[in-house]
This record gives structure tokens, C-alpha cells and sequence, in this order.
């Protein structure tokens, strides 16, 4: 696990300097100049205090110019102190303004572009994949993970060059006027930067942790509410209530973490500063009364070390949230990790046309070792043949299609599309020129005409019309205000199971396959709209080598090819006259269905 670990923290550095600072290096080089400007301007405050504190003592005994002598002539006057302090705080106000328009807008730009990177690759992962994830846990991480980076190109890596730089500048004045009580200074500091140091380490696991925590929670909620009928109509609320709550108090921990070890670094921090302060008053009290340090160099050592030290403690600040940065990173660079479905180097030949002949030879599948799906399934399907797949829930007919459609990969044997073997053929290719639909007849919140073009964004008005007529959409849309303007919701929930049926067949329709798989197509639908389907299906059929996976017997005695799968393993095949004539495994199932 720890050298899992090392190996997604060395990608997220090197992501993060190769594809998001160095591609903004003039930005960021920019923001440099500017912070710098920022910091040595706000330097001018206590670099003159000596002098303006020296030279109103030395009024009495002869005007500020008096106490003034060590400074050039050209700025030895009150007046021209003051407007060089004017101009620094000018200064200051405008290089804060430039950089917060510089670098927080990229930094936005920066997450959006990441997000939109990350969603790209979430999309191209294999099937199973989001099989063994939730959805809403996929969500949360597109869009929280990358939301830390901010800091990398905002104000928080330039802050924290700036403060380096402050600090530094600091140092070396603190230095010329007293080293001893610079030392002294040091003394606190180096131990608040141990204390800082073994806190950034118990923070990162923790936002990373934090993350995986965000997901999980995000994930249930997402499923609750997709499945909101099935909650109530349990009466599962509050159990669903108690899961969710039990969630974010996992959040609620790790943020109490992370927020006491920030607090505990901050609240050091100001208690060291506080010691130093005191030693320093002590001190320097000391070297006044004898002589060795007049008040305006005390003052202006005790605001250098101030500067030098509010960097560092907002360093602190800045490095927590660096460090959940690239926690964030972290997390994401591991899901730009996940091999996609095109990876797989043998994944090289183009899909030509399709003609349609699918051939199985062999074919073994399983989920998890030792637990096999499918056990030597064999059948060839001709161009334009309609091949049909009967029997009892769970004995492998969904995987067979899902093999068809190379959602699924044969872990022995072969599944080939006119003599292409499906294992190496770029799935874009083979994809656009397959058709689905599936029992769960998925459509998208959007009218019925934005669901139907899903399949062809390019698709004419006029052949949107001729494909939801022929799937007996128009018998149903036609009665509403809007036809297939009509809004119908998430999942399309305002439809009823047979009008999604019929919705989700003319999107294949519309699409013109060369290969189609119905897996349930019929399964939602009452017998009116059952019978309705039946005759486009007439359509959708014709001239393509189509996969048909039905419960209802009915609905594919016309098959050219029963296939009656038990087990794993293909028990019977024929036509529907023939295999009632064998009077086995597919006989009883049409005739309990058809005492039904």
C-alpha cells in the first residue's frame, strides 16, 4: 500500500508541474514579478520607521533632518518619507488587485478545463468499471478532487514564493541592524517550523482520506435520490436518513482533524511569534539603556520581524491548503491512471462497414474467478438473421449481449463480426455501427425530439419524424401540448414504461445499425403497446443481424435462430416449430408462459 502511495503522490507532482505550472509559466512568472513588487513595497514601512521614529526624537535638538542624516538628501524630508510610504501602499493595492485578476481567474479556468479532462477519461473506462462504482461517487470525484488545484496556479504558490521572498528580504535587514537578536528570533521559528513540517504530514492523508469519504457519501445520495419512489415506497426515509447522516459525520471527523491540526499550527504560530516578540522587547529594552540600539531600530527590527514572520505563519495557512491540493491531485492523477478501453495495445484494427455475420466460438465469461457466467457458448448468426435468446433470469443471456456489444471481454474464446475478432478492433469504430436497447430503456432529461437525437446528432427533423412514427412514439406524443417537444423528466420518469420502450427503439431506429441487440425490449409493455411494438419491430429488423433477448416467448417465434441458454451453456437451438417439436427445456418455458 505505501508504495502504491509514493507512486500516486510522484505522478501528482509531476502532473502537477508538467501539465499545470509550466504550461502557465509566463502567467505564473507574471504573478512573480507582481508579488514581488507587492512584498518589497510593503517592506518600505519599516525599512524608514527607524528614521521617521529617530528623527521626530531628534526634533528638539534640531528638526527631523537631524535625525534623518543617514539617508540620501534627495528623500531626507518628511515629506518625501511620507510619499514614498504613499506610493508603497499605491503599489501594494494595485499589484494585490492584478494578481487576484490574474491568477484566481486562471485558477478557475484551470479547474475547468481538469474537470472536463477527467469527465473525458471517466467516459472511456471499460463497463465494468461502473459496474463495481457509483455513479455518484464518479461525480464527486470530477468535481471535488480537482478543486484544491487552485492553489497550485492562484495566489496560493505565488503567495507562497511571495512570503519566501518577504521573509528573506526581512532576514537580511533583521540581520544588519542586530544578528544577536536575530538569533534570538530564530529560536522560536525553527521550532514552529517542526511543528508545521510533522503537521503538513498528518494532513495530506487526511484531505486524501477526506476525498474517498466525499465519494462514498456523495455515491448513497446519488443512488437515494435516483431511487426516491423505491425509498418511500418501503418506508425507507429515515433508514435511508440514518445511512446519510452516518456519512457526513465521517466527513464531520476527518474535517475536525484537519481543521484542530490547522488550528494547533496557527495557534503555535502566534504563540512563537508572541515568545519572539517578548525576547525581543526584552532585549533590545536592554541594548537601548545602554546605548547600543536607539528606539527607531528597535522599532523597525520589531516590524522586519514581523514581516518575517507573517509569511511564514501564512505559509502555514498556504501550505495546508497546498497540501490538500495535492491530496486532491493525488486522487485524481490515480483515476487518470485507470486504463481505458482502447489502452489494451491489441486494440489496433479499425471496423470496417459491417456486413453482420457474428460468430461465438467457445466463448467462456466470468465476473469473479471461480464463479463462471458462460461455459462454451458457440452459434454463428448470418447477415440480416435474427437470433434469439431465451431462458430463466441469470442464466448468461445479458452477458452474451453484452459480449456482442464488447462491453464484456471473452476470458476463453471468441467473439468475432465478419471474421474480426472484437478483442482487437477499436471500439469506436465497431460501437457506431451498434444499436441497443436495453431492458433499463435509459433516456436523458430533455424533450422526447433531444432523446431520439442522441443517436444521430446530425439527424434530420424529417427523419426524427419517420423513426418516431414507425416505433409508435407519435401515437402517444401527438397527445401532448408539445409532441416531441414534450419535457419528460430524469430517466424519462413523466413516460410510462411502454412509451420509454418505444422511445428507446426509435433512437435505434434513427441510428440505422448495421448490428442491433434487444435486450428486453419488450419486457416494460402492457399488450396494446406490446402488439404496437411488434410491428416496428418489423422495420427495425429488416436487413440487420439482430440479437434478441426476451422473456416474453411471444415475441420471437419468427426468430431464425432460438438459442435456449441454461447454466451458462447453450441446451437447445432452432426454430420456434421445431424446438416445441423436441418438447424439452424450450417447450416448458412457452407453455407455463402461455397458461399465463
Amino acid at each position: 500500500m505505501s508504495n502504491s502511495k509514493k507512486k500516486i503522490s510522484g505522478a501528482s507532482l509531476r502532473h502537477a508541474f508538467e501539465e499545470i505550472i509550466w504550461p502557465r509559466r509566463g502567467l505564473i512568472g507574471l504573478g512573480l514579478v507582481l508579488i514581488v513588487i507587492n512584498r518589497l513595497a510593503g517592506l518600505v514601512l519599516p525599512a524608514i520607521s527607524r528614521y521617521l521614529v529617530d528623527g521626530a526624537g531628534g526634533i528638539a535638538a534640531g528638526g527631523v533632518n537631524a535625525g534623518l542624516a543617514g539617508l540620501p538628501t534627495a528623500i531626507a524630508s518628511l515629506p518625501a518619507l511620507l510619499g514614498l510610504l504613499a506610493l508603497s501602499i499605491v503599489l501594494q493595492a494595485g499589484t494585490s488587485y492584478s494578481l487576484t485578476m490574474l491568477l484566481s481567474v486562471e485558477a478557475q479556468h484551470l479547474i475547468a478545463n481538469l474537470r472536463s479532462q477527467v469527465q473525458a477519461h471517466v467516459l472511456q473506462l471499460p463497463v465494468n468499471v461502473f459496474d463495481n462504482t457509483k455513479s455518484g461517487e464518479l461525480v464527486s470525484r470530477i468535481m471535488d478532487d480537482v478543486e484544491g488545484v487552485r492553489n497550485l496556479v492562484g495566489t496560493g504558490l505565488v503567495q507562497l514564493v511571495g512570503g519566501s521572498i518577504t521573509a528573506i528580504v526581512a532576514f537580511v535587514f533583521l540581520v544588519r541592524i542586530n544578528p544577536l537578536m536575530t538569533g534570538l528570533a530564530l529560536v522560536p521559528l525553527a521550532a514552529f517550523g517542526f511543528v508545521s513540517t510533522r503537521a503538513f504530514q498528518t494532513l495530506r492523508p487526511a484531505f486524501r482520506e477526506r476525498g474517498k469519504i466525499r465519494a462514498e457519501v456523495t455515491g448513497r445520495l446519488t443512488e437515494a435520490l435516483g431511487g426516491i419512489r423505491i425509498i418511500k415506497g418501503f418506508h425507507a426515509v429515515e433508514k435511508e436518513s440514518e445511512i446519510f447522516h452516518a456519512g457526513v459525520m465521517r466527513i464531520f471527523d476527518n474535517v475536525k482533524t484537519t481543521l484542530t491540526t490547522s488550528s494547533l499550527v496557527t495557534s503555535l504560530g502566534t504563540f512563537f511569534l508572541g515568545m519572539a516578540s517578548v525576547m525581543i522587547l526584552g532585549y533590545g529594552s536592554l541594548l537601548i539603556s545602554r546605548g547600543q540600539l536607539t528606539p527607531g531600530e528597535l522599532v523597525s527590527f520589531i516590524l522586519f520581524l514581523g514581516f518575517m514572520i507573517a509569511p511564514v505563519l501564512q505559509m502555514a495557512n498556504i501550505g495546508t491548503q497546498m497540501t490538500e491540493a495535492f491530496a486532491g491531485l493525488d486522487r485524481t492523477s490515480e483515476l487518470l491512471s485507470w486504463p481505458q478501453e482502447d489502452d489494451d495495445p491489441e486494440r489496433t484494427r479499425q471496423m470496417p462497414e459491417i456486413v453482420g455475420e457474428i460468430l461465438f466460438e467457445d466463448v467462456h465469461f466470468a465476473y469473479e474467478e471461480d464463479k463462471p457466467v458462460l461455459k462454451g457458448i458457440s452459434f454463428e448468426a448470418s447477415p440480416g438473421m435474427v437470433v434469439a435468446l431465451v431462458g430463466s433470469s441469470g442464466s448468461g443471456k445479458s452477458t452474451m449481449a453484452g459480449l456482442a456489444a464488447s462491453f464484456l471481454t471473452p476470458k476463453a474464446g471468441r467473439v468475432s463480426v465478419d471474421g474480426v475478432d472484437l478483442r482487437h478492433v477499436k471500439l469506436a469504430s465497431y460501437r457506431e455501427q451498434l444499436g441497443l436497447v436495453f431492458q433499463d430503456d435509459f433516456l436523458f432529461d430533455g424533450t422526447i425530439r433531444e432523446n431520439l437525437r442522441f443517436a444521430r446528432p446530425g439527424a434530420t427533423d424529417e427523419e426524427i419524424q419517420s423513426a418516431a412514427e414507425k416505433a409508435y412514439v407519435t401515437e402517444f406524443s401527438n397527445r401532448f401540448p408539445d409532441g416531441l417537444e414534450t419535457i419528460i423528466g430524469e430517466r424519462g420518469v413523466k413516460l410510462s414504461g411502454g412509451q420509454r420502450q418505444r422511445v428507446t427503439i426509435a433512437r435505434a431506429l434513427l441510428a440505422n445499425p448495421r448490428i442491433l441487440l434487444l435486450d428486453e425490449a419488450t419486457s416494460s409493455l402492457d399488450t396494446e403497446s406490446e402488439a404496437l411494438i411488434q410491428k416496428s419491430l418489423q422495420d427495425l429488423l429488416h436487413g440487420r443481424t439482430t440479437i434478441v433477448i426476451a422473456h416474453r416467448l411471444s415475441t420471437i417465434q419468427r426468430a431464425d435462430l432460438i438459442l435456449v441458454i441454461e447454466g451458462g451453456a447453450i441446451v437447445e437451438r432452432g426454430r420456434h416449430d421445431d424446438l416445441m417439436a423436441l418438447e424439452g427445456r424450450y417447450h416448458q418455458l412457452y407453455t407455463v408462459q402461455a397458461r399465463i
